[in-house]
């Protein structure tokens, strides 16, 4: 079996090539191809040299068995409408070249966002539970559509299985994400009259779900494979090892405040993309556990490596501080901090671009 991942020079991608490159089990890769546009230093890996943007991506295909797109853009400081339209013309091209150079699987990482988080949420969603349609701009937006090729490519060419692999919000030591900034605020951010429940996933497990499901012909049910730790934490638990308290304020000054800080691009959060701190959104992973993987890291684990990563960083609503700003959540009660920080990085704002 000749395996190729795209982004292999690099984050998750890098990862997974080098786990095929050394396997652990019986079942092994004959053949690693790692496609990007540059090389990395790996060993006992094929490159092939391309932009996964390129139509030309139909050329550095041939003779692969499975591919697997890890090459996705999932940072906060790209502009969202550049990252959008990079994200979907990447998955377009990687669907079309494969189905055109005949690779007869193709895996596809999106994220259990699109599964929605709310308030009412079961503690755990199914893996097979109805994603929630969104267009924001968004990393969510991105993602639904995303998965929304991959349902078109199956229809299209029906000798493409197209699965797609959904992790839980990821941790690792070099991610910076909407969760380790949230990490990195002086108090976690929690919506009156709710409970939140926490579910990790490190990306040393996406490597290993991923490998698991090139090398295994995992596919799920309906083309949808959902990875994370096991379980859940609940919001205490998660201060307890975090050694953080909680500020609470009412969901429409949560999300109101979230909205008008993003729209002025004050913080790189959608109010939509906030849900995902204060709600629900934990997912049974049926699909990789019934064929005998298991992850790594456990809930805790995953979040004290995620605690690890923050040291000295500081951040609110999605926005990295400066120390100025951190110092001011000491001035009053939570609410009225959380307000002072967004005025302050408002009038912060418009002196850089010489308005006040």
């Amino acid at each position: 079996m000749v395996v190729a991942v795209t982004g292999a020079a690099s984050g998750v991608g890098r990862l997974l090539v080098q786990r095929l490159a050394a396997p652990e089990g019986s079942i092994a890769a004959r053949e690693v191809v790692a496609i990007d546009e540059e090389f990395a230093d790996l060993r006992g890996v094929t490159w092939r040299i391309a932009d996964v943007r390129d139509p030309g991506l139909v050329s550095r295909l041939s003779g692969i068995d499975v591919l697997v797109h890890t090459a996705v853009d999932r940072s906060l400081d790209t502009k969202p409408s550049q990252r959008r339209a990079n994200n979907i013309r990447a998955a377009q091209t990687v669907l079309t070249a494969a189905a055109a150079s005949g690779v007869p699987r193709v895996i596809l990482v999106t994220s259990t966002m699109v599964y929605g988080a709310a308030p009412d949420n079961p503690v755990p969603l199914d893996e097979n539970a109805a994603r929630v349609s969104d267009n924001s701009e968004g990393l969510m937006g991105d993602f639904a559509e995303i998965e929304e090729l991959a349902e078109r490519a199956r229809r299209a060419h029906p000798g493409l299985t197209v699965t797609v692999v959904r992790p839980a919000p990821l941790v690792g030591p070099e991610l910076d994400t909407l969760l380790s900034r949230h990490f990195s605020a002086p108090r976690l951010l929690t919506v009156k009259g709710h409970e939140q429940h926490w579910q990790f996933c490190h990306e040393d497990d996406l490597a290993s779900a991923l490998a698991h499901c090139a090398l295994h012909g995992v596919t799920g049910e309906a083309g949808v494979v959902a990875v994370a730790c096991e379980g859940s934490l609940t919001q205490g638990e998660v201060e307890a090892i975090a050694g953080m308290k909680h500020f609470e304020v009412p969901a429409n000054l949560a999300f109101g405040a979230v909205r008008r800080l993003h729209q002025v691009r004050i913080t790189p959060a959608a109010a939509g993309e906030i849900k995902f701190l204060v709600y629900p959104c934990v997912v049974d992973c049926s699909a990789l556990r019934e064929a005998g993987w298991k992850p790594g890291h456990d809930n805790e684990s995953a979040l004290e490596a995620l605690l690890d990563a923050k040291s000295g960083k500081h951040a609110i609503a999605g926005r990295s501080l400066g120390r100025k700003e951190v110092t001011i959540t000491a001035a009053g009660a939570a609410g009225a901090a959380a307000a002072a920080i967004g005025t302050a990085a408002a009038i912060r704002h418009m002196r850089k671009r010489g308005k006040a």
